[in-house]
C-alpha cells in the first residue's frame, strides 16, 4: 500500500558534499585542524530541525540565539526560559510565517530584538570576498555565527529560498558547512564558497529585495532583565498591529506627511486607545514574569527601542536612516503621553 508524502530528498552530490560521507569527514577533519571549525560544536549542541516546512528562518535563529546563550527574559515552558521558533512572533504572525515564510529582513530584525549585535548584509551591500572574510570571522570564533540566506537552486536542490546556520569552512577547498535546518530533506552538506555566494546573490520574489547574509555576534554579559523578548498575542497588540499594517499605509498617503515630524504627528493624532493599554501591559507582564517592581533606566530604554522596532516595521520606508534619532526622540514623547 502506498504511502502518501515525501521521506527525505537525495542531496544532490556534487556540487554537495554530504557531511557524513568520507569526503565530508575528511573535510570536517581538516577544516577543524586549521582552526575554523571553532563554533560547530556549540552550534550542533543547540541544532533542531525546522518545525514547519516554512520555519527555516526561525529556526535557524532559534539555534543560533541558544547557542550564543542570550537569554530571552522571559519563559518558554514551564519555568524555563528558552529560544523557540513559537517566540519570534514579534515581527510576523506566526499563521503568516507559517503560510509563506519570512523575509531576510525581518530575521535581521528578530535577531536585534532578541538581544543580539547584528550586522545584516544583502547581496548588493557586500561582495564575495567580503564574504568571505564574515565567514572566516565567525567560523575561527565561538561568538559569532552566519545565517546565509539563499535559493537552493545553485545546488541542484529542490526548493527555493531558504534559511541556514553556516557551521565551518574548508580554506583549502574554499567550502562552506551549511547545517541545514530542514534536515527531514537534506542532510548537513559541505558546498563551494562561491556557489553558496551565487545563491545568496538572488532575488526573493516576496520583496523584489536581493537575499544575503547575517551575522549574530554575543553581546558583552548583560543582567538577563535586559535581554526581554516581546510576545505578541495580547488582544491589545492585535489591534495595534492592524492599526500599522492597515490604517497607517492609508495615512502615509497624505500629501501632509512631507517630513518626519509630520508623520509622527499623524500618527499620535490617528493612535488607538488600545496602543496606550498595550503599552501598560507590556509594562506589566515584564514585571510580573521578572518579578520586580519597577524599571531601571536601561531597561525603560530597551523597551523604549522594542515599541519603536514594531512601528518602524511598518513605517520604515517613510523615514530615512538619517533620522532614526529623531524617530526615537519622537517616540519617546508617545511613551511620555502615555506615562509610561
Amino acid at each position: 500500500m502506498a504511502v502518501a508524502g515525501l521521506y527525505r530528498r537525495i542531496l544532490p552530490s556534487p556540487p554537495a558534499i554530504e557531511f557524513a560521507s568520507c569526503d565530508g569527514k575528511r573535510l570536517f577533519s581538516e577544516a577543524l585542524q586549521s582552526g575554523t571549525m571553532e563554533g560547530f560544536f556549540r552550534l550542533i549542541s543547540y541544532f533542531q530541525t525546522q518545525s514547519e516546512p516554512a520555519y527555516c528562518g526561525l529556526a535557524s535563529l532559534s539555534v543560533v540565539l541558544n547557542t550564543l546563550a542570550i537569554d530571552p527574559g522571559r519563559k518558554w515552558k514551564g519555568p524555563w526560559r528558552w529560544f523557540d521558533e513559537s517566540m519570534l512572533d514579534c515581527c510576523e504572525p506566526l499563521e503568516k510565517v507559517k503560510a509563506e515564510g519570512i523575509t531576510f529582513g525581518k530575521v535581521a530584525w528578530l535577531a536585534h530584538c532578541a538581544g543580539a549585535k547584528v550586522e545584516a548584509y544583502r547581496a548588493n551591500e557586500s561582495n564575495f570576498e567580503d564574504f568571505r572574510k564574515h565567514v572566516i570571522k565567525c567560523t575561527t570564533s565561538e561568538d559569532c555565527h552566519v545565517i546565509a540566506s539563499y535559493h537552493r537552486r545553485p545546488f541542484q536542490q529542490t526548493g527555493t529560498g531558504h534559511f541556514s546556520p553556516i557551521g565551518g569552512y574548508h580554506a583549502g577547498k574554499d567550502m562552506a558547512l551549511i547545517l541545514d535546518v530542514a534536515r527531514f530533506k537534506y542532510p548537513p552538506h559541505w558546498v563551494p564558497l562561491s556557489l553558496l555566494w551565487d545563491a545568496i546573490n538572488t532575488v526573493d520574489d516576496a520583496t523584489g529585495l536581493l537575499r544575503g547574509y547575517i551575522m549574530l555576534i554575543s553581546r558583552l554579559p548583560m543582567a538577563p532583565s535586559l535581554l526581554y523578548t516581546l510576545s505578541c498575542r495580547d488582544d491589545n497588540w492585535v489591534k495595534v498591529a492592524k492599526y500599522l499594517r492597515e490604517d497607517v499605509p492609508k495615512l502615509l498617503r497624505s500629501k501632509t506627511v512631507n517630513s518626519v515630524q509630520a508623520l509622527f504627528s499623524l500618527l499620535f493624532r490617528t493612535l488607538p486607545a488600545s496602543a496606550a493599554d498595550f503599552i501598560k501591559w507590556v509594562v506589566e507582564v515584564r514585571r510580573q514574569e521578572e518579578g520586580v517592581s519597577s524599571l531601571s533606566p536601561e531597561e525603560r530604554e530597551r523597551l523604549n527601542l522594542k515599541v519603536f522596532l514594531s512601528f518602524s516595521l511598518s513605517i520604515s520606508p517613510s523615514i530615512p536612516p538619517s533620522d532614526s534619532v529623531l524617530c526615537i526622540a519622537e517616540l519617546k514623547k508617545l511613551l511620555v503621553l502615555f506615562e509610561f
